[in-house]
């Protein structure tokens, strides 16, 4: 997969050429160019620096680890920080993408490759018309497909908390564990997916000059879509937390019947015992030493035994 582009007048004229050829390439006051960087050496962050003129600050934050998503104005250039997002196995896992936006070029610099560039750059190529705004429409491509991976991540960690919460009225259902890691997922999920409101709102505003009028429904379209992956995982937060709650009252609903079969069973136990206590004292009682002293003993154990149970039995005990 390619890491550069060259656009000149609205129309893509070369691509995967050396990053060291980036300098050479802006000189041409016509020309958009698009590099990525992963996992930056110190010559591509001389690059940076030197040929591209950028913030050292911003650069400091492109280098370190875990920024929040942001976005930053500098005299010369806007500085974002976005995360890519991809869900499994109940895990959220992140990819911090970071982008320089000059008046001619866009860069990119991801902390890894677990973030792929072919769903950006499937975007641009499906749009070449849009190609005439320039950095705005390169920047477009880039998080659109950001947003979209925010929405399919909640939308997978949706369904498993739904299938979730049908095996709570299962007889074992042993949810706790699983519900604690999607919990945990969905909390990673909203720490890097409810501020794209804020930096998509922040990139349409006028005075940054990256979205003209031709880019800015496709702006507000991806703000949009960032909008409603943030509702889904406000309610999913609910779903998660009333999760929790119906599967303790589950458990305690079956306690609660446990309870009375326990209980039950002890009281048609406790009339043998009781009989046959009786019986076995070394004292005379009425049918001593008599046959029929010990039928009429079973009998009463029977009948009395048998008279619980159906009493239980009738009020939904057993």
């Amino acid at each position: 997969m390619g890491r550069t582009r060259l656009y000149r007048n609205g129309e893509l004229v070369d691509r995967d050429f050396p990053v060291s050829d980036v300098a050479r390439h802006l000189e041409d006051p016509s020309a958009v160019v698009w590099f990525d960087l992963c996992a930056p050496s110190e010559a591509e962050i001389g690059l940076l620096r030197d040929e591209l003129g950028l913030h050292e600050l911003a650069i400091e934050d492109a280098t370190a680890e875990r920024q929040r998503p942001k976005v930053d104005r500098y005299p010369t250039h806007l500085f974002l920080s976005v995360y890519a997002v991809s869900y499994g196995d109940h895990e959220i896992r992140t990819c911090e993408v970071d982008v320089f936006v000059t008046k001619n070029a866009l860069v990119t610099v991801r902390e890894n490759e677990s973030y792929g560039l072919a769903g950006m750059q499937r975007r641009w190529d499906a749009a070449p018309t849009l190609a005439g705004s320039g950095v705005g429409f390169l920047l477009h491509g880039l998080l659109d497909d950001v947003a979209d991976s925010h929405y399919a991540a909640a939308q997978r960690l949706d369904d498993d908390i739904e299938a979730l919460e049908d095996r709570i009225y299962e007889e074992k259902p042993h949810v706790g564990r699983k519900a604690l890691r999607q919990r945990r997922a969905l909390v990673q999920l909203r720490r890097v997916a409810l501020p794209m409101r804020e930096v998509l709102g922040s990139l349409v505003h006028r005075e940054h000059g990256v979205v003209d009028d031709v880019m800015m429904p496709y702006y507000l379209d991806v703000k949009d879509h960032a909008l409603f992956t943030a509702e889904l995982t406000e309610s999913m937060r609910e779903l998660v937390t009333n999760l929790r709650e119906a599967e303790v009252a589950v458990q305690s609903n079956r306690l609660n019947s446990i309870m009375k079969k326990v209980t039950s069973w002890a009281a048609i136990i406790a009339v043998p015992t009781a009989i046959s206590g009786y019986y076995g004292m070394n004292v005379p009682y009425p049918g001593y030493e008599q046959r029929w002293g010990f039928w009429v003993s079973t009998l009463g154990i029977f009948v009395l035994s048998y008279s619980l149970y159906f009493l239980f039995k009738r009020r939904d005990w057993l």
